[in-house]
């Protein structure tokens, strides 16, 4: 079912994302008929699975010349390594602010909810990360949840891979719905 034939999402990465964060919600948004772009400072992006490196993928467009006029959407795959170097990215903060700004969705699951504290953007809003990161969140105002997937005004967060049944299809459909009026950071 192409439920976002025509929509264009951006997945915005470093290397050290979590391999299945990517391709398991990139694999779905394709599956609705989604374009999707990897977005990055890397020319490709290599993957950790698990502890250990594993696939190498191209990257499509660079983050100094992405546009968030260009896309629907917004993902943020986590990882360890991944979030932290985009955080200290101006670049990659710059872009996840944009899209907060047009109040286009944007999703996070794992540790990726790190780069949007650093982007100022989780003050009252309420999210779901990897537990190690739940002091950050509230640190930077956010509501912290424990659960496998949360929606707030078209931000989607979820904990980890286990949870990426419920996130990929929250996904398809918050993309689908597009902008969100009370999304502004």
């Amino acid at each position: 079912m192409a439920t976002l034939s025509g929509k264009k999402i951006a997945i915005l990465t470093e290397k050290g994302f979590e391999e299945v964060e990517l391709t398991s919600p990139k694999k779905a948004l394709e599956e609705a008929g989604a374009t999707v772009d990897i977005v990055s400072p890397e020319q490709s992006v290599r993957a950790m699975k698990e502890k250990d490196w594993s696939i190498e993928l191209p990257v499509d467009v660079n983050v100094k010349e992405a546009k968030q006029e260009d896309y629907d959407g917004l993902l943020i795959p986590g990882g360890v390594i991944n979030p932290d170097l985009m955080r200290i990215n101006e670049d990659c903060v710059k872009f996840v602010r944009s899209f907060f700004e047009a109040g286009k969705p944007v999703a996070a699951i794992c540790h990726g909810p790190q780069l949007l504290i650093e982007a100022g953007v989780v003050s009252g809003k309420t999210l779901t990360s990897y537990p190690s990161i739940k002091t950050d969140l509230k640190n930077a105002g956010a509501n912290w949840v424990d659960k496998e997937v949360v929606v707030d005004n078209g931000l989607i967060t979820s904990r980890s891979p286990k949870d990426l049944p419920a996130f990929n299809k929250k996904i398809v459909e918050e993309f689908r719905e597009g902008v969100h009026a009370g999304m502004h950071a």
